[in-house]
């Protein structure tokens, strides 16, 4: 006799795969989440080695995953792994979120952009874009994202340094005139009548190199973002208020970013709140 009754429901389940991991904060805003929503759901941090990296993620979606996030060194190389490709993560080259589909297919974005342009809208609500040119410091997978977002939010101007000039070139190439080159010796030059400025590099996070940029151009009232979270007040944002400046730190652009794929995942529209940086911060 064939058994007709319909397979059991299992609890969905999601992670963030990287190698190495053990570092991700991710595994505990996403558990703080599932908690907070009452879902029978688990996240898991999940270290997978670059050349198993295909293998794995085939694999994922017959195993109950409905999908992961992707961090270092897997971000760009998800995307030739995918079925589907988002606009935005095609024009960063980079993902951040994966959505295993029911047919199997793995669909590919980038809510990195979203996640730091929601930051500063929660902590800087009365931020215009428009008013001003943007300055970006860095040229690496996290910096296009945010010129992505900053282009889109509508400053008029975007200039951009990093130490190799190339790197901030093909930015340029790639997203059009709105974007300014600046040699890395000038870049405290470009900060000049800027009226948001970006560290998308990881210096002056712990264990980092310092950021060297001088910051004497900085006008009050400027706002100055950092994507470093740890520490919280890097040297760069504490210079940055000391000249009057406001400022927003790098960790809600983390809790921010990670909100898309929780919803495609679990169903719930989570909430970013002043808990949920306790918790992750703990």
């Amino acid at each position: 006799m064939v058994d007709s009754s319909p397979a059991p429901k299992h609890a969905p389940l999601a992670g963030v795969i990287g190698w190495p991991i053990a570092h991700s904060r991710s595994p505990r805003l996403h558990g703080h989440w599932l908690g907070r929503y009452g879902i029978a759901g688990h996240y898991v941090p999940l270290p997978v080695m670059p050349e198993h990296l295909a293998q794995v993620l085939r694999a994922m979606p017959h195993m109950g995953f409905v999908g992961v996030n992707v961090t270092i060194p897997h971000k760009e190389s998800v995307l030739a792994l995918a079925d589907v490709v988002t606009d935005r993560a095609a024009l960063i080259g980079a993902a951040n979120t994966l959505i295993f589909r029911p047919d199997g297919k793995i669909h590919a974005d980038n809510t990195d952009g979203y996640g730091f342009i929601a930051n500063i809208r929660q902590h800087a609500p009365d931020w215009i874009p428009g008013l001003g040119p943007a300055a970006v410091i860095g040229a690496g997978g996290a910096a296009r994202a945010v010129v992505a977002s900053l282009l889109e939010s509508g400053v008029p101007e975007l200039r951009i340094a990093n130490r190799t000039r190339i790197r901030a070139e093909q930015i340029r190439a790639e997203f059009g005139a709105k974007v300014v080159v600046y040699d890395w010796a000038q870049a405290g030059n470009m900060l000049e009548g800027a009226m948001t400025v970006v560290n998308a590099t990881s210096m002056g996070m712990e264990g980092k190199p310092p950021l060297r940029v001088p910051l004497d151009a900085l006008a009050p009232g400027t706002l100055v973002t950092d994507l470093v979270y740890t520490p919280l007040m890097t040297p760069f944002l504490a210079e940055a208020q000391a000249r009057g400046c406001e400022i927003v730190d790098g960790l809600g652009m983390l809790l921010h970013q990670a909100a898309p794929g929780f919803e495609r995942w679990f169903g719930q529209r989570p909430e970013v709140d002043d808990e949920l940086r306790r918790i992750v911060l703990a």
